[in-house]
């Protein structure tokens, strides 16, 4: 007997020990980056990621892809007559950018970039908009122009430029979620710029919970949250025109690659839900430059892809509309 009696005291310290699980906090951390706002919360036993690390990657990230900063490797590549090597960070985002503007037959487009520069000038003087001017623009313009082999990214003539603000932040944001990942964090929300990753649940066992915003009138007016989604993991991202954004950098979301011109349809918000928020970024602006049926059809095919829309009816009054699986995730 015994004999009996060490094994199973063993075996009872053994249960305490695994269920004696150091408490877990929350932490925050905020900052400035990417001509916006960052946010990071996470649940760790003590605080194992700080601001100097994360302000530290996105500062790299910023040397690859920021057209504000004159030595990026994104400046260097639009200085460059022929082209260039990428870095690791560019060259993720130009092979994902391939593949999103393949699957949408050319409606995403990193190559805007002189149509951006052009209607950013143009809201300043509204006067001087010039259709000859854009028609002129055009042939600069288009992914086709480009040649990707390895890392070496080329372009058939030095006009043509990229701008890859249309998903860069969002793969920053999995940048951050992944550094996360690697040190063993298990319940997050990272956000750049309203651009979203997720993981849970929290301790307590409940989902994560994110507000999903939209404008409160007809004319845009203050955003307001519309609906609460609860998941325990993917991302969400937003791309919308009701409250200026061709005012800031997120103006290549909403340019038209085929026409030259601001996008302007049925559809002014889109949020899309998928398992990284590259995959999200990169395809939330396809989606405005769709009517709503078709944008509803399009993320029916797409399995990965779950959207919310809201859009403006003929009458000129708002509606909203969902894909199957983003309204399963609703909490509201």
């Amino acid at each position: 007997m015994k004999r009996l009696l060490l094994p199973l005291t063993c075996l009872g310290a053994f249960f305490l020990f695994s269920f004696h699980r150091p408490a877990l906090h929350e932490f925050k951390i905020n900052g400035e980056a990417q001509g916006t706002t960052y946010a990071l919360s996470y649940y760790a036993a003590d605080s194992v990621v700080n601001k100097r690390q994360i302000d530290s990657i996105l500062d790299v990230i910023d040397l690859s892809m920021s057209l504000y900063r004159p030595n990026s490797t994104i400046s260097r590549f639009n200085q460059s007559d022929k082209g260039l090597k990428l870095d690791a960070h560019f060259l993720n985002v130009v092979q994902r950018s391939f593949e999103i503007y393949r699957d949408t037959k050319g409606i995403f487009d990193i190559t805007v970039e002189p149509l951006v520069n052009y209607w950013i000038r143009a809201k300043r003087e509204p006067n001087s908009i010039d259709s000859a001017k854009i028609k002129q623009l055009l042939p600069f313009v288009g992914m086709d122009k480009l040649q990707l082999k390895g890392n070496h990214l080329a372009k058939q003539q030095p006009t043509v430029h990229v701008d890859v603000n249309g998903i860069a932040q969002g793969y920053s944001v999995d940048v951050l979620a992944d550094f996360l990942d690697k040190h063993h964090i298990v319940a997050y929300v990272v956000e750049i710029g309203g651009e979203i990753r997720l993981k849970g649940p929290k301790p307590d066992g409940k989902p994560m919970r994110i507000g999903i915003e939209g404008p409160d009138s007809e004319r845009g007016g203050t955003p307001t949250i519309k609906h609460v989604l609860a998941a325990n993991q993917g991302a969400i991202t937003t791309s919308g025109n009701y409250r200026g954004y061709l005012e800031t950098k997120r103006m290549s979301y909403l340019i038209n690659p085929k026409t030259g011109f601001p996008l302007n349809g049925e559809i002014i918000s889109a949020t899309v839900y998928a398992k990284d928020a590259i995959t999200a970024d990169g395809y939330d602006n396809v989606l405005m430059a769709m009517k709503v049926s078709e944008a509803l059809q399009f993320v029916d095919r797409h399995k990965d892809l779950e959207a919310y829309l809201i859009y403006k009816r003929a009458d000129g009054k708002l509606a909203d509309t969902a894909s199957t699986g983003f309204k399963k995730m609703l909490a509201n």
